[in-house]
């Protein structure tokens, strides 16, 4: 207190001073508080695992991997390339030859020290460089060359050309800056083996990954992403068109339940045919000779698939890309400078002394630029081996890769042995430097064959699957539906129609299907059969609507020829979006009983009956499922084929109707963004009382068709999605299935169960004492499965041919608390309930589901107007992103069938 004063005036002074007094007006502001941030949904690990099934020992194509040098730090370096003025190297491929030539040149800079590169812009060392900044000038004498003229190519062979030529024309300098970014230690590996995924073991995955490639790169292969393709002949197969299918394999580490792993897996990719252009163009023209072909086509065919190939040129062997062809013949093509008196056959036949046999009457290879185009005659062009093939192959094309791509289970298996063998990856330093060794067998692990579920089918009967397979040989349908009002339309000249119905009207009364003979059957005029496709729908209606006084309920059409021609897609949109009619198209090579029974399936799902119920559904008796309303949803989206990039993608989601049952289903299809994976329309609020999103649909149907009960549970399955993808349709997409559900009712709160299915991955089974696929309903749930998160592989099908390939299910989210036994045997169940099929099928049905009617909704658009440009078609206009196209509204009566079927 001694250092106040007495009289009090130095405390006083220290006071503040009073607070201003507010006027009485004045209502206080109430700070409001800061929104709090919903936490993100993530995975759910895994509660345990099945115990159900019969035991069976399996093998695996996953090589268990040692690593002893758990310590030590990756270090993380940013590059750039950039050319000798500055400019940044754009040309795809000259990375790694660059950055070989720097480890060459500089090894002692670089502490002699090994790196991975990714071919981009990141490279990877085990322990630090000398510096955090190095900058390296390196010359390569061999780049490909585009535009610059040589003794191979006549462009305009004045004297500053001549000068061009006598130097190394094709050599490039090249400055590589090499900066620290980032240490990313090899104990995140171990972390994540604990189930501990931060982005640090992602990253040290990625690292390890791209060691693989670069030591296949080492090798000479093509790589894409993880799969890699050696330049050998026997691996190549003609897919027709001057395309090969050729088969390498995929190597990648994964973190599993019993430790780090590589898992490796035959990979099939397509090419280019390597070698003489000529020959290419006579096979992808089906010609005779050179003189045979449609050079309109070749020029298309120069645009869309040859540009940027890579060739050699005879006689020096130099490489360039090709850019197009000449506007003229060989003979009469000049090059683009002036004065020119000599043509491109004259300079290589008179002045080169290159004699040439045929390319004189022919166009010549462009490797110029635009501007400076530079023509090589086409006999000295060569196409370089492994060079990717990546548009859309014709079907004839896909079956053939289908067909000479598979391998029996033994056969792959040795294939793989092989592989792993001939990578020598125990000689790779950087994988030595890290202490990882990998083991030369197959993981053994521990299957489980879940008992197939029982069936019921008409008058109470009981069917049981024999190897996932059953049929209908003396028994009838579950629920037969009346095919009544109906009538049959045939574009096919070869067909029998008559004998078509008769026989379908006895298949049909065998199976305990009413069914009334047609009330027409219509001819198409065979002078039709030329015209345009939609023309000849109209023409077939035309003629149909005067014979019959109303509406029919069902159409029976016969396409010309072969399955999804030019007619399918303007006879479906007529039908289920104009007119509203079930109807089912058919294509019969050969017309027999079992052709029938099997469109006889599809007609009857159509239009609303059931062809069997699996028993526990008829009782109804399936664990947390029958007691409580639930729905079963099946998502996915559809992109167009490779190529198409202006294609919207169609969102399809199935749901399941009339609960208890889980065999019925309808669809609801959006167009949206080209190659957006999320769906973007499943909640769509357009103002306070409207909600024209997917779910509402869904919702609605459900409640009116289920007794008026609105589901408390909701199974969703969601197709096409990668892991990196999870947490998007766990926060993204189930955000907008909540909100669909709030909209409708405030106070409604749901569970969710979101499982995703994945076929597109490289995890196979195999049986160690037997040649045979594993039998149907084999399950697995460990020591392959993710280390913490809930996930299992199920092959619930049959493989006849080749090696059966699993579905690899992720169980996201159960908020209803399914014991690990009851959810494994509901999915296993949903692939017996696919009412086109006397099977299992490899994946549940509501996704394949989806998958069909995504399909057929996209086969509305393909005969729209293809002149249209790609802004229009949802690509980018100078506003911005152009709306995508809606697809057409199907008529209520259709959009809650199975219209799909």
């Amino acid at each position: 207190m001694d250092s106040v004063d007495p009289d009090g005036s130095g405390l006083q002074e220290a006071l503040p001073p009073p607070p201003p007094v507010l006027p009485p007006d004045v209502v206080p502001v109430k700070l409001e508080e800061p929104v709090k941030k919903k936490p993100a949904r993530l995975p759910m690990a895994r509660r345990g695992t099945g115990t159900k099934g019969q035991k069976i020992p399996l093998l695996t194509n996953h090589f268990k991997v040692n690593v002893t040098n758990m310590e030590g730090q990756f270090y993380h370096y940013s590059v750039a390339l950039l050319y000798e003025d500055g400019r940044p190297v754009e040309a795809k491929g000259v990375g790694r030859k660059v950055l070989d030539k720097v480890q060459q040149t500089y090894s002692s800079e670089l502490s002699g020290k090994e790196f991975a590169y990714d071919g981009e812009k990141s490279l990877f060392t085990i322990g630090q460089l000398p510096l955090n900044k190095h900058e390296f000038t390196v010359v390569l004498e061999e780049v490909t060359n585009n535009g610059n003229a040589s003794p191979d190519a006549q462009g305009s062979p004045n004297d500053t050309d001549r000068k061009r030529m006598r130097r190394p024309y094709n050599s490039k300098t090249f400055i590589v800056q090499i900066n620290f970014a980032a240490k990313i230690p090899m104990q995140a590996i171990a972390s994540a083996l604990k189930g501990v995924e931060t982005e640090s073991s992602q990253e040290a995955l990625r690292v390890l990954d791209i060691i693989l490639r670069q030591h296949a790169a080492k090798q000479g292969c093509l790589l894409v992403r993880q799969s890699f393709f050696h330049n050998d002949p026997k691996n190549f197969v003609d897919l027709g068109g001057g395309v090969l299918g050729c088969r390498g394999f995929h190597s990648s580490f994964r973190t599993t339940q019993g430790g780090l792993s590589l898992n490796i897996d035959v990979s099939t990719t397509m090419i280019i045919q390597p070698g003489p252009v000529v020959d290419f163009l006579i096979k992808n023209q089906n010609a005779r000779d050179p003189f045979s072909l449609d050079w309109v086509k070749v020029d298309i065919c120069a645009k869309r698939v040859l540009k940027n190939l890579r060739i050699k040129v005879s006689p020096t062997n130099q490489e360039y890309k090709i850019t197009g062809l000449s506007e003229r013949n060989c003979k009469d093509q000049k090059g683009d400078a002036e004065p020119l008196e000599i043509t491109v056959y004259d300079y290589f036949v008179n002045h080169r002394n290159i004699e040439l046999r045929y390319s004189g009457d022919l166009p010549c290879i462009n490797v110029g630029k635009p501007k400076r185009p530079t023509y090589i005659p086409l006999e000295l062009c060569t196409l370089v081996s492994l060079q990717r093939y990546t548009k859309a192959l014709t079907n004839l094309q896909r079956a053939s890769l289908v067909e000479k791509s598979r391998q029996k289970p033994q056969e792959r298996m040795g294939v793989l042995s092989h592989s792993l063998k001939t990578s020598r990856y125990d000689e790779e330093p950087l994988l030595r430097s890290c202490g990882l060794s990998i083991s030369n067998s197959f993981t053994q692990v521990d299957g489980r064959v879940l008992q197939a579920p029982k069936l019921k089918v008409g008058n109470g009967d009981d069917l049981f699957a024999r190897n996932g397979r059953w049929n209908f040989n003396n028994k009838k349908l579950v629920q037969p539906s009346k095919i009544e009002r109906w009538a049959v339309v045939n574009f096919s000249a070869r067909c029998d129609v008559r004998r078509l119905v008769n026989d379908l009207l006895r298949c049909a009364e065998a199976k305990g299907i009413p069914i009334e003979d047609p009330l027409a059957v219509i001819e198409e005029n065979r002078q039709m059969s030329r015209a345009p496709a939609i023309v000849r729908v109209e023409k077939m209606f035309e003629e149909l609507q005067p014979k019959l006084r109303d509406a029919p309920k069902f159409l029976l059409c016969v396409l010309p020829e072969r399955k999804n021609c030019d007619v399918y897609g303007p006879w479906k949109r007529k039908n289920l979006a104009e007119f509203g009619i079930v109807t089912q198209c058919m294509a019969p090579q050969k017309l027999n009983d079992q052709y029938l029974t099997n469109l006889l399936l599809k007609i009857n799902a159509k239009l609303g009956g059931l062809n069997s119920l699996l028993s526990i559904e008829h009782s109804p008796s399936i664990p947390m499922v029958s007691k409580v309303p639930t729905m079963i949803l099946g998502m996915d989206v559809s992109h167009g084929s490779p190529g198409q990039s202006d294609i919207p993608s169609i969102a399809a989601v199935v749901s399941s109707r009339h609960w208890p049952l889980i065999s019925r289903y309808r669809a609801s299809v959006r167009t949206q963004s080209p190659r957006v994976e999320m769906i973007d329309s499943l909640y769509k609020r357009v103002s306070d009382t409207k909600d024209d999103g997917i779910m509402r649909e869904a919702l609605l149907d459900f409640y009116v068709s289920s007794g008026k009960r609105k589901p408390d549970q909701i199974i969703i399955f969601r197709d096409g999605v990668s892991e990196s993808q999870f947490n998007q349709v766990l926060n993204i997409e189930l955000d907008q299935i909540i909100e669909a559900c709030k909209f409708l009712d405030e106070k409604w709160n749901p569970k969710f169960v979101v499982i995703v299915a994945q076929k597109n991955h490289h995890t196979k089974f195999f049986q160690p004492n037997g040649p045979e696929n594993v039998p149907p309903g084999t399950i697995i749930d460990n020591k392959v499965g993710h280390p913490k998160n809930y996930d299992f592989y199920l092959c619930a099908h049959a493989g006849m041919i080749g090696t059966t390939r699993p579905t690899h299910y992720h169980v996201l989210l159960d908020q209803v608390g399914f014991q690990a036994d009851d959810l494994q045997e509901l999915v296993h169940s949903l692939s017996y309930v696919y009412q086109r099929s006397t099977t299992a099928i490899s994946v549940v049905a509501p996704v394949c589901y989806a998958h069909l009617a995504a399909t057929q909704m996209s086969s509305f658009m393909k005969f729209e107007d293809t002149s249209e440009t790609s802004s229009s078609r949802g690509g980018m206009t100078a506003a911005g992103p152009a709306p995508v196209p809606a697809l057409p509204t199907l008529t209520p009566n259709v959009a809650n069938s199975m219209f799909f079927c």
